[in-house]
């Protein structure tokens, strides 16, 4: 495996775990949030407004950890500055060039 292959399969690699992890890991700790929120209206249902505006600001930022984890898949996966010299260097072995 020469390092252009090499570069393009750690490119994609790493582009899966990080959309893997990325979205999995603040879907669990929405949930969590939610669960706990809906507790704490069951306890104390006069302090519904403090804690559905606490629990929506919280789930913003937690969704917005997974939206960026999904852009920098995006970006290792279509605007990878190494996927130029790859793709020349693929071209190259293959004799395109020439």
């Amino acid at each position: 495996m020469d390092n252009h292959t090499l570069i393009a399969v750690a490119s994609i690699v790493t582009a899966g775990f990080t959309t893997a992890i990325g979205c999995m890991m603040p879907a669990i700790g929405e949930g969590k949030a939610v669960a706990t929120a809906l507790t704490s209206l069951a306890q104390q249902p006069d302090a519904s407004a403090t804690i559905t505006r606490t629990l929506f600001v919280g789930l913003a930022m937690i969704e917005s950890t997974a939206i960026y984890c999904f852009v920098v898949s995006m970006i290792l996966i279509f605007a990878n500055p190494f996927w130029n010299h790859a793709i020349a260097g693929a071209a190259q072995a293959a004799g395109v060039g020439k």
